[in-house]
């Protein structure tokens, strides 16, 4: 790989961290049990809007505030937790068939709404957004909003072609099972325990009593003495 094309470099980080299974992958996997297709194309949509969001309130410093602040970031992940857990168990309880009453599934709007939610509530994407986003923004190229946007259709672009192929693959197993009710209903209720699983890990993986040293600040910025350094976009042209 070529270490002097930054956005190829950001684009493998990135693509490296989506395959991670997290809250947005098991919300994506969860909607595609529950909703089938449509709920699935409906998360990974709320899900990337969530990401365009989170660009935006990175540039605009609240990333830093979560970091910096444990009140205001253990209160994010919490509440992403919770409503994971949530999820979690309304699958174990129902299996693959969505909720145990006779409503219909949730409408695609508000599938997208919750896709959006549960990746702001995810306190690493803002950490991300702080150590890692930083590096690949060069102010004195100028356009930053510019470079903020490409990194975001980046960040876009792997999350539909991931976190799509998984809820294919999830639709694939589920409609194999269609015509085998336990089966499907066991693996839903897979699918919910590891989501509560998730929230548990979450938790336990995030809680912090205090500003950590490694987030209070962003990281130092890469070395930008050679041309073919990785902390910056190429220069942009009037």
């Amino acid at each position: 790989m070529d270490a002097g094309n930054p956005l190829l470099l950001f684009a493998v980080l990135v693509l490296g961290i989506v395959l991670l299974p997290g809250m947005d992958m098991a919300y994506i996997l969860a909607s595609a049990l529950r909703a089938g297709a449509r709920g699935a194309a409906a998360a990974v949509a709320g899900v990337v809007m969530g990401g365009f969001v989170h660009v935006l309130v990175g540039l605009a410093g609240v990333a830093l505030l979560l970091a910096t602040v444990p009140a205001a970031f253990n209160g994010l992940l919490f509440a992403g937790a919770f409503y994971l857990a949530w999820v979690g168990v309304d699958l174990m309880r129902h299996g693959a068939g969505g909720t145990g009453d006779a409503q219909a599934p949730a409408r695609p709007a508000a599938i997208l709404l919750r896709g959006a939610a549960t990746n702001l509530l995810n306190p690493k994407a803002y950490l991300f957004m702080l150590a890692v986003f930083p590096q690949f923004l060069r102010p004195a190229d100028g356009q930053v909003a510019l470079q903020a946007a490409v990194l975001a259709a980046v960040i876009a672009a792997t999350q539909v072609a991931v976190y799509g192929a998984m809820a294919w693959l999830t639709l694939r197993a589920s409609r194999g099972l269609a015509a085998r009710p336990a089966g499907r209903r066991l693996l839903g209720r897979a699918v919910g325990a590891m989501l509560v699983a998730m929230a548990v890990l979450t938790v336990a993986g995030g809680w912090r009593g205090a500003p950590s040293p490694a987030f209070a600040a962003p990281a130092p910025a890469l070395d930008t003495a050679s041309p073919g350094s990785a902390s910056s976009l190429p220069r942009s042209t009037p």
